[in-house]
């Protein structure tokens, strides 16, 4: 069954879906991240080209030829990916395909209505029985 993480609190979900993804492939895994539109994707593509700093996390469209070799996918709209180990979410809402995951990731902000929508996913998962851990974002920081 697929296991959900919370990551709460963060200061800037697109940036904190570059760590976490760049954490997932340094560990061995491929990560597909789920953006809500098309600014988003844009801004994440960009985001990714610099991230990390020193190097660079090779990713690529879910619709491009080489998506299936990438080891980060972004996608907006699909729902044919071209591997199922974690999914990074960037959603208000559960993404009907989560299940297909072994391992899916919130990503909420600081802001309120963000908190709340974040609170509305958690009940969902938790309520059909899902694996949660929540990760606190404003305790673990340390930049």
């Amino acid at each position: 069954m697929t296991k959900v993480d919370f990551y709460t609190s963060s200061p800037d979900k697109l940036r904190t879906a570059c760590q976490l993804s760049h954490k997932a492939v340094q560990n061995g895994m491929r990560a597909v991240i789920s953006t809500p539109d098309a600014a988003a994707t844009d801004a994440l593509d960009k985001l990714l080209w610099h991230y990390p700093a020193t190097g660079f996390l090779p990713h690529c469209r879910s619709d491009a030829a080489e998506a299936e070799h990438m080891p980060v996918v972004l996608n907006q709209g699909g729902d044919k990916f071209p591997h199922h180990e974690l999914l990074i979410s960037l959603h208000n809402e559960c993404v009907p395909y989560f299940s297909r995951f072994e391992r899916v990731i919130e990503i909420i902000g600081s802001d309120e209505e963000d908190s709340r929508l974040g609170r509305e996913r958690f009940k969902f998962y938790r309520d059909r029985g899902y694996e949660l851990r929540h990760i606190d974002l404003s305790k673990t920081q340390n930049s």
